[in-house]
């Protein structure tokens, strides 16, 4: 008689299971990862193990190219992030509350008291709280502004003189004290920001001195070394 082939097919897990330990999966999903978008959806529902580190020259690419939309975190980072955001959500109404009050420590209204990058007191540069998936080697900063970067409103792209006015600004303070092919900056488009009422770019660093980080961001930690998730 020949031999009976049998294949058993295991049942999907639910995509609020993917990386989480079975004894904390709960029946239903969470309230922080419902109605997801399709990308954060992707991504929550990606095992860790599966993920791949972005590269120092990955993030060059995407920064050159425009394709802001590639960069992406660790899924369990992803969804630590989502409990995050939601929790403060609940507990200062708003995420943009939570960094006025809480990381810039800054009152509202808020009121530059001179043209852009004139005044110190003016901007904040501090870790990225929830970085992206990329090289442990590279150091993600936000830099913070009262004062406004100006787009153009059929784009949303900064105008000339923004751009120029930020590219002078990443020089004194990083490309300074770094290789300037291990500094880059960028802004994200309108769709693409998380906290709209402040004004904000980002800056990666490529391999940065611990001790220049510490200097810069006034010891700053992220959030999410220190967030009980």
């Amino acid at each position: 008689m020949g031999s009976l082939s049998v294949t058993i097919t295991l049942p999907s897990l639910p995509f609020w299971h993917i990386n989480v330990p079975e004894t904390e999966r709960t029946p239903q999903c969470p309230p922080f990862l419902l109605g997801l978008n399709p990308k954060d959806l992707r991504t929550v529902s990606t095992p860790d193990s599966e993920y791949r580190i972005q590269t120092w020259e990955e993030v060059c690419y995407l920064i050159r190219t425009n394709n802001l939309e590639r960069f992406q975190r660790v899924p369990s980072d992803l969804r630590r992030y989502k409990a995050f955001t939601y929790r403060l959500g609940k507990i200062h109404g708003s995420i943009a509350n939570f960094v006025l009050r809480e990381r810039l420590r800054w009152d509202m209204p808020v009121v530059a008291r001179g043209a852009p990058f004139q005044y110190d007191d003016d901007f904040k540069i501090l870790h990225n709280d929830w970085p992206y998936g990329l090289d442990r080697r590279i150091v993600h900063l936000v830099v913070w502004t009262k004062f406004e970067l100006k787009a153009r409103s059929a784009t949303g792209d900064l105008t000339d003189k923004a751009r120029k006015e930020i590219d002078d600004f990443v020089t004194k303070t990083f490309r300074s004290r770094m290789p300037a092919n291990t500094v880059m900056w960028f802004k994200n488009w309108a769709a693409l920001k998380s906290i709209h009422a402040v004004e904000h770019f980002h800056v990666m660093l490529f391999n940065p001195d611990p001790e220049f980080i510490k200097e810069i961001t006034n010891g700053d930690v992220p959030q999410c070394d220190k967030a009980d998730i």
